[in-house]
């Protein structure tokens, strides 16, 4: 459970991020997908990203400290709404840039819409973070707002594109930031990643 989550800096150049002394989470998705209000609910605190019912709000790489202890990390969205390509440009090299370079990094989390048949779009970002080495777990988002039976249709369709990538599908959990659903399955997931980042650079 996390205990105690605070803003600590918002930039567009990954080399001035927070030193890298610490085990770091980050979250992305399409615009929209619900990515403010999955970080608000896992954290508990209810305008800690700011939700905004405006696609392509978050354009900028910011950094939450979770309990004194890990990074959250909020990334721009990719498939941006209503952008020049020139803006889009810099955000994808910003977000490259701060995947593949960020040291402490030990995972990612991709957000997928579980309202929607597999996106390209989705499947293209996942297999660039494949090809790059990219430590990336899926969250499916939204599960509340449709029956089950077309959460699980729509989940394992995504899943089965997966397959068809990587051989076998990544870890992935299915959520709902209004009902908390999936909320201590991904905190336990990430308390594993921590742990295990902390063993290995933080004990010598």
């Amino acid at each position: 459970m996390i205990k105690k989550a605070e803003f600590v800096i918002s930039n567009t150049n990954p080399e001035k991020c927070p030193k890298p002394d610490r085990a770091e989470i980050a979250f992305i998705g399409r615009s929209n997908v619900g990515k403010s209000s999955l970080i608000n609910m896992l954290t508990g605190v209810k305008e800690l990203a700011k939700t905004s019912q405006k696609p392509g709000k978050t354009q900028l790489i910011n950094h939450f400290m979770i309990d004194n202890r890990w990074y959250m990390v909020d990334l721009p969205g990719y498939g941006f709404a209503k952008v020049s390509k020139d803006t889009r440009e810099k955000w994808e090299s910003m977000i490259s840039t701060y995947l593949t370079k960020r040291s402490n990094l030990c995972g990612v989390f991709i957000l997928i819409d579980s309202r929607l048949e597999p996106q390209k779009i989705d499947l293209e970002f996942l297999t660039w973070c494949g090809v790059e080495g990219v430590p990336a777990a899926l969250i499916f988002t939204k599960a509340d707002k449709q029956s089950k039976t077309q959460t699980d249709k729509n989940v394992k369709a995504f899943l089965s594109k997966t397959e068809e990538i990587f051989e076998e599908a990544p870890d992935y959990f299915v959520t709902s930031a209004e009902k908390g659903a999936g909320k201590d399955e991904v905190i336990s997931f990430i308390d594993e990643l921590v742990q295990e980042y902390e063993a290995e650079h933080l004990n010598g």
